[in-house]
């Protein structure tokens, strides 16, 4: 049944190895089980209540792109929309987070009329095929950043902004062997994939997470809270009190609009419009890209099931209780370990549905173990990097901008604006717009981008 719903064989792979693709894919992705929850609770949202809705939120979202796209992407609540919702619309404008929830389920829906117009499917046929390569390196950069920072092996600095970690002081036996182990970790897992080991990346998770908990019990690694560094122990297994989950579900419809602008309420719906736009259409050019998905046409078959399984979730996840719910660029992991198809989706919506029951173990995985998951799979990605033509100037330069711009500007969607601005213009003033047939569509991106610097 599963090879005929599938279509394993079609597309050279089996169940064990897209089995193993959906386990790496929750495993890099269960950090937002810990981190959606603190951000939105600044909003005054109950943490409890947060996590059971991104976790069932995940779990239809990478549902619904199993069974309707049948790709072995997966969606949960999106970093970077989850801190604007909580930091610039509740705290910042003074919103309730049931406004903000409001804006976010009207952005879904806005999402479904246009991924059911191609409106959605055409932006991203446009994207040249030079670009699309740019956005998966960046991607793997972003992604590989990420990585350095959960394992606090890249910290901040107040001179140049990020240093690398000193391994020494009051914290050494907190945020010093957590980085150890982080890079005990990436050698774990290079020295895996090197000997070509199957399931090798979910392999050197595990490790390093019994590790740590070996640390931890021998008092070498001691967790601090305040540090952001917490037991590797689980605490439990199992946690059957939902009871917080009513404070959040169905929230957005009630709503109290005494205090209502509707001109800033565009302005913030449309704001989470169009970054969840842009990170979803880069997620999805960035992981197709990296598992040879696109045709010949730099196009991605199958795209309007997959844009809609998005937008759906996002309406569902306002409805449960979470911000916007996103397509996210570490489903890369998994396609790093050969998922190929939905049944890898369906794994990790899956367990996405039972970490709602075995939140205690789920939440004991540290970020150490996950970080060189992430730092690997940049590595990975990097490779788009050949598919650039560096003698052509006009693609490059507006390729090697989009690159920088999303490590630099922590934002796959900012990346993804300078790229298009950059080519677009650059080709345009160099006389090339009729070589590089720049579409209409094009043209429109690059006007809207540079209205967004201008007035968002």
């Amino acid at each position: 049944m599963l090879e005929r719903f599938f279509k394993l064989e079609q597309n050279n792979t089996n169940v064990k190895t897209e089995v193993i693709a959906g386990f790496t894919t929750f495993m890099t992705m269960a950090y937002i089980l810990a981190v959606n929850p603190n951000i939105l609770s600044a909003a005054g949202m109950n943490p409890n209540a947060v996590m059971i809705a991104t976790a069932l939120a995940s779990f239809v979202g990478t549902l619904l792109m199993a069974f309707l796209a049948n790709y072995p992407f997966a969606l949960a609540p999106g970093m970077g929309l989850n801190a604007y919702f909580a930091y610039t619309v509740v705290i910042g404008m003074g919103y309730t987070w049931q406004v903000a929830l409001f804006a976010v389920f009207v952005e879904g829906i806005l999402f479904i009329l246009l991924s059911l117009t191609n409106v959605r499917e055409a932006i991203f046929n446009a994207i040249p095929t030079t670009l699309k390569s740019a956005v998966s390196v960046g991607i793997g950069l972003f992604i590989a950043f990420i990585g350095l920072q959960d394992a606090k092996l890249i910290v901040h600095s107040d001179s140049t902004l990020v240093t690398y970690q000193t391994f020494k002081g009051e914290n050494f036996h907190s945020i010093g062997v957590g980085a150890i182990l982080a890079l005990l970790g990436v050698l774990i897992t290079a020295v895996l994939l090197v000997k070509q080991v199957k399931g090798g990346i979910l392999i050197s998770i595990l490790i390093t997470w019994v590790l740590g908990i070996i640390c931890e019990l021998l008092g070498i690694y001691v967790p601090s809270p305040e540090a952001g560094m917490y037991s590797v122990i689980p605490s439990g297994i199992v946690s059957l009190d939902f009871s917080s989950f009513t404070e959040t579900l169905g929230a957005v419809f009630r709503v109290d609009f005494s205090s209502f602008n509707i001109g800033n309420f565009i302005i913030i719906m449309f704001s989470f419009l169009f970054v969840d736009l842009f990170d979803t259409l880069g997620a999805l050019i960035g992981v197709s890209s990296k598992a040879d998905m696109l045709d010949k046409d730099g196009k991605l078959p199958r795209i309007k099931p997959a844009l809609l399984s998005d937008a759906i979730a996002t309406c569902v996840g306002a409805l449960f209780g979470t911000s916007t719910t996103t397509t996210y660029v570490e489903s890369a992991a998994g396609v790093t370990a050969g998922g190929r198809t939905g049944l890898t989706a369906l794994v990790t919506g899956l367990l996405f549905l039972l970490s709602v029951i075995f939140s205690p173990l789920f939440l004991s995985i540290p970020s150490f173990a996950i970080a060189p998951a992430l730092i690997i799979v940049g590595f990975y990605m990097m490779s788009a990097v050949a598919k650039i033509d560096f003698e052509d100037m006009g693609d490059a330069i507006p390729a090697f901008l989009c690159i920088i711009a999303m490590p630099l500007a922590y934002s796959i969607s900012e990346g993804i604006a300078v790229g298009v601005i950059s080519w677009t213009i650059i080709n345009l003033i160099t006389g090339k717009a009729g070589e590089k047939k720049i579409s209409i569509l094009m043209y429109v991106l690059t006007i809207l981008f540079i209205l967004k610097y201008i007035f968002l």
